[in-house]
């Protein structure tokens, strides 16, 4: 199964494009902190993640200011067949406001 679920602040929002077949697409720059616990040792995360959004999750996500928390969930696909870079696909996200969720998109 390949499923995502991330919180991470927006780095970058590229203009929103479409598809050849006519689809809204929105590309991102997520940066992503957080701790787990690996083998019973606390590790740091921190990385920058490229990410996608396509439809109407595009579209409510175009106008995302630059630093937005948000929470996303997803799954994780090559970039293209063969390729060894990922890219995270939004399938559903809310921007996190201080105190809680905030919007649903």
């Amino acid at each position: 199964m390949n499923q995502l679920a991330l919180t991470a602040r927006v780095l970058e929002v590229k203009p929103l494009r479409y598809t050849p077949a006519g689809l809204p697409a929105l590309e991102m720059q997520l940066e992503h902190e957080s701790e787990v616990i690996e083998a019973g040792v606390a590790r740091r995360i921190s990385m920058v993640v490229s990410a996608v959004a396509l439809g109407d999750v595009a579209l409510l996500l175009a106008d995302t200011p630059l630093g937005a928390a948000l929470s996303l969930h997803g799954f994780v696909a090559p970039t293209r067949k063969g390729s060894g870079r990922l890219v995270v696909h939004i399938q559903r996200a809310s921007r996190l406001e201080a105190g809680g969720d905030g919007i649903v998109v």
